[in-house]
């Protein structure tokens, strides 16, 4: 009796012991991808899938995921998988490690290959250093140099490393510049005096170097022809830069000139505009007349392109129009016509001479602006080159008149085949252009004859009051 009872107790005990090994005995956790798994920075976590079996049984449904990963900061997170198999709550942890193994970026400012002057030091230009990471890590940048090769590197948190060389060159091959007082072509008169307007000769490496020029070649100013000036200048490493002049000694213009009797030279002031000038154009066009245009920086491009296409003389008048910024100084007078004589010949191909003064040449209103400046461009202009016509007839669609009848009557009562006859019209005016076929029928049914403005046609010119 005794015996079974002990049989019995071991019995029971085994039992208790199987059940408690069944209960207890962790599953088995596959984890897809390892235990460990390494993300960049930057990139985003994923779960890879596991499996959880016991005695061949699959729980992988029953399990519950707990995770804390902060992806914006590197370091170690667990991840933790939980099951409960028969009340009893089973875990296993995967490592996750945020890493970051990508190397910072270096950016130099400027070039990474410099030249100074042999008589030069290099100044550093500058540079930025930016990590995935840390953001700018500009401060951490180490710069050393050696052998004329300087080396930026730098390292970031996580002991990535970037490095970028810079390497200077020690020599000049920059040529030097020379910068020519007044034109480059000069139109003289003959036999009028010649004087160099000067040059100033400057190196990146020398500086002034003006003393170094070697100037070449001479003017006849009293035989008509076309000569050159040669400047030519050196800096201390060789380097060397030519430059020519153009002079040409032509005869002087003839003004107010008893030749041209009878011509009517019809000269339109202002323009371009559309809706005035274009009909002006049919005109001439239908009437087979040549006419002067002295335009302005106002209208579009198209209406200067046509006028000098078929066959007009496109002459400068005015940029601006603006008597207080044209007669401020002599420099602001050529800096105006200097954008007008650019516009008509970005638009024609031509670089026109013939020049109108705003209020023509007898103007006084320029005394508001600079006493005298009148008689100094008046003979300025002609010393470079430029012609400039005013009128002697005017139609009087300034001001005086604003009717087609008005105009016509004040241009042909003026008329005369004893002279040239320069008449100021403008072409922005609509009563103009609705007199002015009249007044070319009147002048071909007396006799007159029509033609355009040039540079070999006698100046008309009026008396200068300022």
């Amino acid at each position: 009796m005794k015996k079974k009872y002990v049989i019995g107790i071991i019995a029971i005990i085994v039992l208790f012991v199987g059940t408690m090994v069944f209960l207890f005995i962790p599953p088995k956790f596959k984890l897809n991808k390892g235990d460990t798994i390494e993300l960049k920075y930057g990139e985003t976590y994923k779960e890879s899938g596991y499996k959880i079996t016991k005695f061949g049984k699959d729980y992988s449904k029953k399990v519950k995921i707990k995770k804390n990963i902060n992806l914006k900061k590197l370091g170690t997170y667990k991840v933790t998988y939980e099951v409960k198999i028969n009340g009893i709550t089973f875990k296993k942890t995967r490592t996750v490690k945020i890493i970051d193994d990508e190397k910072p970026i270096i950016t130099l400012t400027g070039n990474e290959n410099i030249s100074i002057c042999p008589n030069g030091e290099y100044k550093e230009e500058g540079y930025t250093a930016t990590d995935n990471y840390d953001g700018d890590i500009t401060k951490k940048v180490k710069v050393t140099t050696k052998d004329n090769v300087i080396t930026y590197s730098v390292k970031d948190s996580s002991g990535n490393q970037a490095q970028i060389t810079r390497k200077i060159s020690i020599e000049d091959k920059t040529v030097p510049t020379i910068t020519l007082k007044g034109n480059k072509t000069i139109t003289l008169y003959l036999g009028n005096a010649w004087t160099d307007p000067g040059y100033t000769a400057t190196d990146n490496c020398d500086g002034n170097i003006t003393s170094n020029v070697v100037k070449s070649g001479s003017v006849n100013i009293n035989k008509l022809g076309t000569y050159k000036i040669t400047y030519t200048v050196k800096d201390s490493s060789g380097n060397q830069t030519i430059v020519e002049r153009t002079v040409k000694v032509v005869s002087k213009p003839t003004y107010n000139s008893a030749s041209g009797k009878g011509v009517i030279y019809l000269t339109f002031d202002d323009g371009p505009k559309q809706g005035t000038t274009n009909i002006i154009l049919d005109i001439l066009k239908d009437e087979g007349v040549k006419a002067t245009f002295f335009v302005t920086n106002s209208g579009p491009d198209s209406l200067i392109k046509r006028e000098f296409d078929e066959g007009h003389t496109v002459g400068l008048h005015t940029a601006s129009h603006n008597y207080a910024t044209v007669y401020k100084s002599v420099n602001s007078y050529y800096n105006d016509l200097l954008q007008i004589q650019n516009r008509v010949k970005r638009i024609t191909g031509y670089e026109s001479k013939i020049i109108r003064f705003p209020g023509g040449s007898s103007n006084t209103i320029s005394k508001k602006y600079s006493k005298g400046i009148m008689s100094t461009l008046t003979k300025d202009v002609v010393n470079k080159g430029y012609h400039y016509f005013d009128w002697n007839i005017s139609s009087g669609d300034a001001g005086e008149t604003t009717s087609p009848s008005g105009v016509y009557n004040n241009v042909i009562k003026s008329l005369s085949k004893n002279r040239a006859n320069v008449i100021l019209m403008h072409d922005i005016k609509t009563y103009t252009k609705d007199a002015l076929r009249n007044i070319i029928r009147y002048g071909k049914n007396n006799g007159y004859t029509f033609d355009k403005i040039t540079m070999s046609t006698p100046m008309v010119t009026h008396s200068v009051n300022n």
